[in-house]
């Protein structure tokens, strides 16, 4: 993994001035031919197939209003279907109303894409992704729209360092580098490990120490999710108590509060090939009960295929109780939506009465 550090380079990065605005229609405000010095500017690429970057939209319109004398908000479609017209775009802008408040525009070409997604490095990030220019018009962060806050905050007051946001940018690129070869180095790994006539606890005990070879190696890789998800699945096969505690510490990590998912994930993986105890199934549904919470829009995320994991969960961990609690507020979600399936209805309805039935029982 020696040579991440070699190749973590992009175009263009914080603190160059910014590109062009490439737009073949402007759908909402007046247009933009140009940065204006002085005037701060948030770039917010996003497409009308992207629910993550809809779910933002509300947020984005806000800072829009409360910042209006001092900040720009333009909102740029990328990635669409090739079947995907101008006039359906604008029509989704028009459906968003006051949830989508600040300028439109459409990608020329798949310039912005090009001339800046592309050029600092961003593609594999996808959408949304949001771009902040300064008043100087130099880029001044690049992130996800959910940290707008409090970079906007801080440039208005200015004091926002520019040079440490460039820092801590290489950084991450960095970080993202090793984290692609140590997957891979894992996952070859793996391979290798099928090929051998030995045991799944073996495997475990050997990939665990693969993972702390490159763990003391790379020590900024200790805290991501692709360790943590390697450690908690080797355990699992390993010592299912140490898993249980080594769980829980994920989810009290300030470091990264989405390690959640990796036990979701690992459980997932694992709930039907290996014999878990109750107190994992237990930890499980704690995950679950943080997703819930993180989400932005629950009109945007099936919050009852959630509850219901949960639920199984819980029924798995021998707490009848918890387990019928979680189902009916999976159906109660459910009903919640728009156009449900009735099919989808019938199914928790019918898991829920088996749920009740056996806690009687």
């Amino acid at each position: 993994m020696a040579h991440a550090q070699d190749t973590a380079q992009v175009s263009f990065n914080i603190a160059d001035p910014a590109p062009s605005l490439y737009v073949q229609e402007w759908l909402k405000g007046t247009p933009i031919q140009q940065f204006e010095k002085g005037r701060i500017y948030v770039i917010e690429f996003w497409a009308t197939w992207c629910k993550p970057c809809i779910a933002a939209m509300p947020h984005l319109s806000a800072l829009a209003s409360k910042y209006k004398n001092k900040i720009t908000i333009i909102g740029v479609s990328v990635y669409e279907t090739k079947n995907t017209s101008t006039k359906e775009i604008q029509a989704f802008v028009n459906s968003m109303g006051d949830k989508m408040t600040y300028h439109v525009a459409i990608d020329s070409n798949n310039q912005m894409v090009d001339n800046w997604i592309h050029a600092f490095g961003e593609k594999s990030n996808g959408i949304p992704r949001s771009f902040v220019v300064n008043a100087e018009g130099r880029i001044a962060w690049i992130g996800h729209p959910n940290g707008l806050d409090a970079i906007l905050t801080k440039m208005i007051a200015d004091k926002w360092n520019i040079n440490k946001a460039l820092k801590d940018r290489n950084n991450e690129i960095q970080l993202n580098l090793l984290k692609s070869e140590a997957s891979y180095s894992l996952l070859n790994h793996r391979y290798e490990l099928d090929k051998l006539k030995i045991g799944d606890a073996e495997k475990a005990i050997l990939t665990l120490n693969k993972v702390n070879e490159i763990v003391k190696e790379e020590p900024n890789l200790k805290n991501t999710g692709l360790i943590n998800f390697y450690i908690f699945k080797s355990l699992l096969y390993i010592d299912q108590k140490k898993a249980h505690d080594y769980g829980k510490s994920m989810l009290k990590s300030n470091d990264n509060k989405y390690l959640y998912y990796d036990i979701i994930e690992a459980l997932t993986y694992k709930e039907d090939s290996l014999k878990l105890q109750p107190e994992i199934y237990l930890l499980g549904a704690e995950a679950y009960q943080i997703e819930i919470k993180n989400v932005d829009d629950a009109t945007l995320e099936d919050i009852s295929q959630y509850y219901k994991n949960m639920a199984k969960w819980y029924w798995k961990a021998n707490n009848r109780s918890k387990a019928v609690k979680a189902q009916k507020k999976s159906i109660k979600v459910l009903k919640n939506r728009q156009n449900y399936s009735t099919s989808d209805l019938s199914a928790l309805e019918s898991q829920l009465h088996q749920y009740k039935q056996k806690e009687v029982n």
